[in-house]
């Protein structure tokens, strides 16, 4: 039986809640639980909520924090003071793991900011730049799956860690011999000592009026929107800033209530159309124009638009691109188009937005997956004389105005219902917009295949086929011929038998470019037990594309397949 198992049955200060789920434990579930240390990842941690060390419970979340601390102890001199900024969502144990956090911080003298109730991850990056704090941790599991929580850090611009800063906290991870030992000060010990900031209504009015000033148009509003918050944190502010915007807003009631089981979807993503299902029965009960969703901490939004009686779901690469062509169409009206502008999105967002923003004159930089890379971009244009305009990823995510380092629903929600109005007004869909645009740049179209493998096994099979297609390049795809290879991972571009160096981080990713705007991305998710496979390509019609896409999807799906089925053999 694992030694480390018995080590954590055997210790006296273990949760009696949490020794009678060991001693329940199959030996497949003592596997999973303990074959690893659970990891810290893009910007944090997450895992399944449960006794082990491949699990978040208040040990291993104590570790996470205690690395986090050293990290800031050591960087600022000023840390105590500063304080660090506490935000959570609606997850199994979010509140109770914001306590943890604040007393850990409290043990070292730190002041924490802690919201007075849960709030969305974008909110939390705004606190701490709003009270000036050195960093700030946000207890979330995003999309995730009920059973998983977790907790992200972030730095004092309110942008979560990137690697190079990522690698400091887990280098400190040799200063915690053992777990157990870890004794964060009580909450109500740290309230006595004023080492809690509350923030409440002060922070939540700033943070509502640096989102309005989003707004291009201030006339009266014709649309109806159904929102819904998916049982998340976006519930109260999504909400009130549509309306105090003018908006008729119509909610899912069953979805406003913080559910930590998300028991009325079946995955509390709002990439998955079909996590619209109560909206759109909302939508067609009151003829509304827009759905509108947020995940469960408010930082990914999708919607749907109505059209000739229907909704129809938006990718997040149709959102950006239509949300930068409406600002710059904006800006350009009022005579004020940014100068020096730059466009942020990364290496698997489709290209449909970026020859949208170059075609007004912007800038376009791409970067790794995650909205952290984009974030720590934004923080250095200054230095380059350049003006923020957009920074987004197809995975739903947006930041349109710079008071934050994080995506944010409550800014796409605001521009996208503005959008919304605006072209009804003209007697026109989104969907109408949208083909509009297809029209002058090309049919752009994408999907994103998400082959979930959990566990031991799962991490073995994604090992083996990014290993596949590295040691087997496919030099042509639907017959179309490669024209560039590039791996994240060694940092290499080869195009025409010539080899580049790539200049970003090291990232287990692979990209095939072929002929005619066609490409696909392999890359191990690093919050999920997924892996995913981005597809993109552009046609002269839509028709031509999606028939493009499918053949694309059949015949990677084809060798990815063949790979799985080799490994559940074990050859």
């Amino acid at each position: 039986m694992n030694e480390r198992y018995k080590q954590w049955l055997k210790e006296p200060s273990l949760d009696s809640s949490m020794k009678e789920e060991l001693q329940s434990m199959s030996e497949k579930e003592i596997e999973e639980a303990f074959y690893k240390d659970l990891s810290f990842g893009t910007g944090g941690m997450r895992g399944i909520v449960g006794a082990g060390t491949n699990r978040l419970n208040r040990y291993t979340f104590r570790k996470a924090v205690y690395w986090y601390v050293y990290y800031l102890l050591d960087r600022y001199e000023d840390a105590r003071e500063r304080g660090v900024a506490i935000a959570y969502d609606n997850r199994d144990k979010s509140d109770a793991f914001a306590r943890e956090a604040a007393g850990v911080l409290a043990a070292f003298g730190i002041q924490s900011h802690l919201y007075e109730s849960m709030r969305t991850t974008p909110m939390l990056s705004f606190a701490v730049r709003h009270k000036n704090a050195v960093g700030g941790m946000m207890i979330t599991a995003s999309h995730n799956p009920p059973e998983y929580n977790g907790v992200k850090m972030y730095d004092e611009f309110g942008c979560q860690l990137v690697p190079k800063l990522a690698e400091e906290v887990i280098k400190r991870v040799n200063a915690i011999e053992d777990i157990f030992s870890l004794n964060p000060m009580s909450f109500e010990d740290a309230l006595e000592k004023g080492l809690i900031n509350t923030l409440g209504e002060e922070t939540v009015q700033a943070y509502l009026s640096e989102v309005k000033k989003l707004a291009f148009e201030q006339d009266e509003k014709s649309l109806r929107v159904v929102f819904t918050p998916l049982h998340g944190a976006s519930a109260e502010i999504g909400k009130r800033i549509l309306e105090e915007s003018g908006y008729d807003v119509v909610t899912v009631d069953a979805q406003m209530k913080p559910d930590a089981k998300f028991s009325t979807v079946a995955s509390p993503n709002p990439e998955n159309p079909e996590a619209f299902e109560m909206a759109i029965k909302r939508g067609k009960e009151t003829g509304a124009d827009l759905l509108i969703a947020s995940d469960p901490d408010g930082d990914r939004l999708a919607i749907m638009c109505e059209h000739q009686g229907e909704y129809f779901f938006l990718t997040g690469n149709q959102t950006g691109a239509m949300l930068i062509d409406y600002m710059m169409r904006k800006h350009k009206e009022q005579g004020a188009l940014p100068e020096n502008g730059v466009v942020f999105n990364t290496i698997v967002t489709s290209e449909f937005g970026a020859t949208i923003a170059k075609a007004y004159g912007m800038k376009v930089v791409s970067t790794l997956t995650g909205f952290k890379f984009i974030g720590e971009q934004m923080e250095m244009l200054p230095l380059r004389g350049e003006t923020f305009v957009m920074g987004y990823e197809e995975s739903y995510g947006y930041v349109l105005r710079d008071m934050v380092r994080d995506k944010d629903a409550t800014q796409a929600m605001l521009l996208a219902a503005e959008m919304a109005d605006s072209v009804k007004k003209e007697g026109r869909s989104l969907c109408d917009y949208l083909q509009s645009l297809y029209e002058t740049y090309g049919a752009y179209r994408d999907n994103l295949l998400n082959i979930v493998l959990k566990g031991k096994k799962g991490e073995e099979t994604i090992k083996a086929v990014m290993d596949h297609f590295r040691e087997h390049t496919p030099t042509t795809l639907i017959g179309r011929n490669l024209l560039v290879r590039e791996d994240y991972y060694t940092g290499s571009r080869i195009e025409e038998g010539e080899e580049q160096i790539l200049d970003y981080p090291q990232s287990n990713v692979l990209k095939f470019i072929y002929e005619g705007d066609c490409w696909f991305v392999l890359r191990p998710s690093g919050t999920e037990p997924k892996l995913k496979v981005y597809l993109n390509v552009k046609d002269e019609s839509v028709d031509a594309a999606d028939q493009a896409l499918d053949a694309m999807e059949k015949e990677i799906m084809q060798t990815i397949d063949a790979i799985k089925t080799k490994q559940k053999k074990g050859a």
